[in-house]
Parts: structure tokens; C-alpha cells; sequence
């Protein structure tokens, strides 16, 4: 692995409350952050991008190397107690939040899994943009976990009917990287599909409010 830590993720505790997860910080070797930092894409807009539509180069292309490998999806599997080797996998990247963005949702039933690779410089001591491990679908201070999204840390977990997550409010820069471990082939053109409609549907309704 040229920018992951294997043996850090490895080590990080597993918990099954409220459904299964996993965070830990230096999950990114320490030597580097500081080109991921400078090679991180250069997206103007709000929202999640898959990979090939960003440039990608240096560091950051090294990173989505690791996070593509069959080691890494086996480690994960193996601390969510699933096979992802054999899932095809989604990508995707973000660099600006809005104030809608956050909400709190479990993910969709074409997701098995998740983990976010987060990679800002430092945070904000407010709870503003820090991802929480909900245990339902109302209630933000009602939480088991807080992830603080500097570089390095990372949140997996297993999507569940019940795997509540979301953030408070936050607009401004949040960089984030997302791998998503999808049910079949299918599932990945169709969230491509999706979250094509949905840019440009943001994109017009931002010019029209312009």
C-alpha cells in the first residue's frame, strides 16, 4: 500500500452498536498526507463526484490504487463480518458541503457497505460537519460516536435497515472520499446515473435562485 495503513485499520475496535462499525484515526501513512492534501481534485461544486469525473493524479490517484485493491476491500470485510472482495465497488469524492447536506439517513438497500477516508487539515471544535453514529432517524444528540473529519481518519461500517448516520449543518470545504461496496454490477450504473441527474438538477436549481 503506497498511502493507506493496513496494519492501522486492522487494529481499530469493532462495534455492533447500533449496527456495525469501525473509526480510527492514522488510518493514511504520515509521509503522505501532505500530497494527498495538495493532489486532492480540484471540484467547484457542492456534492459527491465519482472518480472519473474528477482529475485525478499524484497522491490522490495512489490513494483510490489502495482503496481499489482486493486486500483493502478483504480488511474491511473481514471486520464488518462480510465478503466485499467479490462486490463491485463505487468511488466517490467531495470537497464542498452545503447547509442541506448531512441529513440523516441509512443509506440505500444497493449499498452493503461504506467507509470514508477523510482528509482536511484540522476541524472546528463545534460538532458542525462531524459525522455522528446515530441511533435513529430524528435525533442528532442522541449518538454513539462522533467521527472528527481530519486527514487520516477514517468510518466504516455495514449498512443495516437501522445504520442511522448524518451530520449537523456545516458550509464550507469538507473533504471526503467515499467507497461504496454495492449488492451487483447494476447497482453501480444506476447510482452513476443517479447522481448525475441529481448535480445537474442542483446545478439548474442554483442558477435559477441565482
Amino acid at each position: 500500500m503506497r498511502v493507506l495503513d493496513l496494519q492501522t485499520l486492522d487494529a481499530a475496535s469493532i462495534s455492533s452498536t447500533p449496527y456495525p462499525h469501525f473509526t480510527t484515526g492514522g488510518a493514511l501513512k504520515a509521509d503522505a498526507v501532505p500530497s494527498l492534501m495538495r493532489d486532492f481534485p480540484a471540484i467547484a461544486q457542492p456534492g459527491f463526484f465519482p472518480i472519473d469525473d474528477v482529475p485525478v493524479s499524484g497522491a490522490f490517484a495512489d490513494l483510490l490504487a489502495d482503496l481499489q485493491s482486493p486486500a483493502f476491500s478483504e480488511l474491511v470485510g473481514k471486520k464488518l463480518g462480510m465478503d466485499l472482495v467479490s462486490r463491485p465497488t463505487l468511488i466517490t469524492v467531495r470537497k464542498w458541503s452545503r447547509a442541506s447536506d448531512g441529513r440523516i439517513h441509512t443509506d440505500s438497500a444497493s449499498k452493503i457497505a461504506t467507509l470514508l477516508v477523510y482528509l482536511n487539515a484540522d476541524w472546528a471544535g463545534s460538532g458542525d460537519g462531524r459525522l455522528r453514529v446515530l441511533k435513529n432517524d430524528h435525533d442528532f444528540n442522541d449518538y454513539v460516536a462522533e467521527i472528527n473529519p481530519v486527514a487520516g481518519t477514517v468510518f466504516g461500517f455495514k449498512r443495516t435497515e437501522s445504520s442511522w448516520h448524518g451530520h449537523l449543518p456545516f458550509t464550507g470545504e469538507r473533504r471526503v472520499v467515499q467507497i461504496t461496496w454495492l449488492l451487483d454490477e447494476s447497482k453501480v450504473a444506476h447510482k452513476r446515473r443517479l447522481g448525475k441527474l441529481s448535480r445537474w438538477l442542483k446545478a439548474l436549481r442554483a442558477k435559477l435562485t441565482a
